[in-house]
């Protein structure tokens, strides 16, 4: 009976809000992008805005192809010619695919070279490896990204097969926005929404969720909070694949330029997912998948270049850094 209990228990996590300037110069945002390592969709809002710029266009088309690799074998990334051909001559990542975190043997590597094995009790003896036990109860195929198409030709003698990534753009009318202000992050009574309040609200707007709290919707209940306002059009753009952090990176520096003009929108959100199963979230922390396997962040940026910094991983996690 306990046990069932647990599995009808809501699953929680943990939210970190905190809130900076992209000019400061302690601001830790790209420290924050850039040790987030394995991401699988990528999600930015603009409010009043019915068309892409072709500048953010252009970077969208331009994310770059991913690899997968079946059958490779781990040995493949302690070679000497491989951490030559590309550990020593920059960055490459990798992540086992279709494999679950809590009960599979889970692979990745890191961006700085640190191959990352999240094991099961008989693989873990038999390796003969020195580790420690996961905090989280029980535990095919390989993906890259790189930049080069040497990935192709060094892993030729295996099946390997380049990927694009998806690109979803969609234009959203009528759109009840909560109203905030940069330097309010709690929120102000009866004048701005705080960050909690927003990060509920996009999670519906990603899920094309109704937010009037009609009587006779048995799907949702939620509502927008208040106070809100009414925008015309609002652009949402969602990319999903495996999708470096420099690249993400760039495409938040994008979304600061797009305040050099005056734009109707106050702010814009970019909303970052990574895969449920990594084995880690943040740099080395380790991660785990239990009810939710959530590890995410999210960047409002405001027209005066204030911005909120939301990140959210599962309650069995490390805190966000």
């Amino acid at each position: 009976m306990a046990t069932l209990r647990r599995l009808q228990e809501a699953p929680r996590h943990l939210l970190v809000c905190e809130k900076s300037n992209f000019g400061h110069d302690k601001s830790r945002h790209k420290h924050l992008v850039e040790t987030h390592y394995h991401n699988y969709r990528v999600s930015f809002l603009i409010p009043e805005c019915g068309l892409l710029s072709k500048e953010l266009k252009d970077l969208v088309m331009e994310i770059g192809p991913y690899y997968s690799v079946k059958n490779l074998p781990l040995h493949e990334f302690i070679t000497h010619e491989f951490i030559n051909t590309f550990v020593k001559k920059g960055s490459f990542s990798a992540l086992t695919y279709s494999t679950r975190i809590d009960e599979d043997n889970t692979v990745a590597l890191l961006p700085n070279g640190k191959l990352i094995l999240s094991l099961d009790k008989d693989t873990y003896e038999e390796t003969g490896l020195q580790g420690y036990p996961s905090r989280y109860s029980g535990r095919k195929p390989m993906k890259f990204s790189a930049e080069e198409s040497t990935v192709m030709s060094y892993f030729s003698k295996y099946q390997i097969q380049e990927h694009q990534p998806k690109m979803s753009l969609s234009t959203v009318r009528e759109l009840q926005c909560p109203v905030l202000q940069s330097s309010a992050l709690a929120g102000e009574p009866e004048e701005a929404c705080s960050a909690l309040e927003l990060f509920d609200w996009l999670g519906a707007v990603f899920c094309s969720a109704d937010l009037n709290n009609q009587p006779y919707n048995f799907v949702s209940t939620y509502c927008c909070p208040q106070p809100s306002t009414v925008i015309a059009q609002a652009c949402l753009c969602t990319i999903t694949g495996f999708l470096l952090p420099e690249k993400i990176h760039v495409l938040l520096e994008q979304l600061c330029h797009y305040f050099d003009e005056p734009k109707l929108a106050p702010w814009v959100t970019l909303t970052v997912q990574g895969f449920a199963d990594s084995p880690v979230s943040w740099r080395e922390n380790e991660h785990g998948f239990q009810k939710g396997g959530e590890h995410l962040y999210n960047f409002v940026v405001f027209n005066n270049q204030d911005y909120w910094l939301q990140m959210a991983v599962g309650a069995n996690d490390d805190c966000p850094p």
